[in-house]
């Protein structure tokens, strides 16, 4: 899997208590690499990280992100060979509720890793995760693409927007020579599901809660559209463009978008009914309840074009919608309503993907 170049590796991996950095964590620890994770907290109760048990496979550091003191410290120690950056406040709901922790999480703490990072003398590849919500939104039909306007209407996008312009003054700044030790990829990707997810104001995350009680969850748009895609898909994205980096700076300071191949959207109430089957429901009304409550703006729609992912790493979305439905949904069946072995269960799930991968032939498979 990716030409074994993770292997051995030192790999910082930022946020790695959260959904997305478990997972990443589980898969560059099954590739053999040597992972070493800051957070600030353990993020949701129930937690994935918790849950699966990994803290003993990995280094574990409880810092903040904005702390640039401790962050340099860290990096100066553990002289990585990898960073994925993923560490964020990542809820369009707090961004209303708190927008300065917000915009300090998400601009200041981009900042300091770079910061951090400008002193390390090793080869160093930096692969810093924003967000699908970075383009400014105009809810248009095509996709948007790496060179469109960043950007939104609300406090978590434009700081998403805000860390891209960072990113991109520091790279001019202190990266912009191509024979520099480091390497950066920008990395965009949303509408992620996939089992481990417990968030605030999350459609598959509330809807679990609820299920599992045997109650309907409360929904408010339920004919928006999303391009829904599994963890498992940006995450094996944010690996090929790592790869792609390690072997050569060409594509260094180059953004990317990461998505489902699928060309048809689906509904959260289609999202949602597909969803439901694994738990045996009777009839729609116990799936979900349609409420008139919007206490912030929600886009109605968001596609990204992956056209360039294609063209410059060979990669492309693994698994169609349906392979999305079941990888979700028996994830958090067995959680709730069988006693299985989390880690193993996260492990299978990464394998069937790579086993898939290479059915297609993915370059970053072999």
């Amino acid at each position: 899997m990716f030409s074994d170049i993770y292997k051995g590796k030192k790999i910082i991996i930022t946020g790695h208590t959260g959904f997305k950095g478990t997972w990443l964590s589980t898969w560059l620890i099954s590739l053999g690499a040597d992972v070493v994770g800051i957070s600030k907290d353990i993020p949701t109760s129930p937690s994935m990280f918790i849950e699966l048990e990994i803290k003993e496979k990995l280094t574990h550091y409880i810092v903040d992100i904005c702390n640039l003191s401790q962050i340099k410290k860290i990096i100066d120690k553990e002289q990585p060979d990898f960073v994925f950056h993923l560490a964020a406040q990542a809820l369009v709901s707090v961004s209303y509720e708190n927008p300065i922790e917000t915009i300090s999480t998400n601009v200041i703490g981009t900042m300091n890793l770079l910061e951090g990072m400008r002193y390390i003398k090793k080869k160093c590849q930096i692969i810093l995760i924003t967000s699908d919500k970075s383009y400014d939104n105009a809810e248009w039909v095509w996709g948007y693409r790496e060179l469109d306007k960043l950007g939104g209407r609300d406090i978590y996008s434009g700081s998403k927007g805000a860390a891209e312009l960072v990113i991109k003054s520091y790279i001019s700044s202190f990266f912009k020579n191509k024979k520099s030790n480091i390497s950066i990829g920008i990395c965009r990707a949303g509408n992620v599901i996939g089992g481990g997810d417990w968030a605030k104001d999350r459609i598959v995350a509330d809807c679990m809660r609820s299920w599992d009680k045997e109650n309907p969850v409360e929904i408010r748009s339920p004919d928006a559209t999303r391009p829904w895609q599994h963890v498992l898909e940006p995450l094996s994205g944010y690996l090929s463009l790592g790869m792609a980096l390690s072997k050569s700076t060409e594509l260094h300071g180059e953004a990317f978008n990461f998505g489902p191949r699928s060309k048809k959207n689906y509904t959260v109430c289609e999202l949602l009914i597909d969803l439901s089957k694994c738990w045996n429901f009777k009839h729609k009304k116990e799936v979900f309840i349609v409420v008139d409550r919007i206490p912030f703006h929600e886009a109605r729609l968001l596609k990204l074009n992956c056209d360039k992912a294609l063209f410059h790493l060979n990669w492309e979305a693994n698994l169609d919608y349906k392979d999305t439905i079941q990888f979700t949904s028996e994830w958090y069946y067995k959680f709730y309503r069988e006693n299985v072995n989390l880690y193993d269960l996260t492990l299978k799930q990464i394998k069937g993907y790579e086993k898939k991968a290479k059915e297609r032939n993915f370059l970053w498979a072999r």
